[in-house]
């Protein structure tokens, strides 16, 4: 018993289309729409978007949406600066338009808290960004 008709083969030949990825750029003061990118803005938003969604706390998001930063202010400085680089990266890794995240600069703000700076390489281009715990 076949499972496909006759005369039906997998050989198909597909053409990938670069589209661009068009995003509604918001004004996180104002709270509004400003207009619409598809280049570095609209990367820079999506990077500061994935690393203000804390991955499985939002059911409009999946378990592969987000990063996992909520449990780190109170560890160790050490394991702070061993586990935030890697953290980062897998929190990028489901967005194949972010290349890699590098060059990890830590700050201790004094009172238990730290700024870490990052550059983010996109195939946009390259920007800085920077997360405080």
């Amino acid at each position: 018993m076949a499972t496909l008709p006759k005369n039906v083969g997998f050989l198909i030949n597909l053409k990938y289309i670069n589209r661009p990825t068009n995003t509604f750029l918001i004004d996180w003061e104002s709270k509004q729409i400003v207009g619409m990118d598809s280049g570095i803005a609209a990367m820079r938003q999506a990077v500061e978007i994935i690393l203000a969604t804390e991955r499985f706390q939002w059911q409009i998001y999946n378990s592969n949406f987000g990063s996992e930063l909520e449990n780190l202010p109170g560890e160790e400085y050490g394991y702070i600066v061993g586990d935030l680089p890697r953290r980062i990266r897998e929190a990028f890794s489901v967005d194949k338009r972010i290349l890699s995240a590098e060059n990890f600069v830590f700050t201790d703000l004094g009172g238990g808290r730290m700024a870490v700076s990052f550059d983010v390489r996109t195939v946009f281009g390259t920007f800085s960004e920077e997360v405080t715990l």
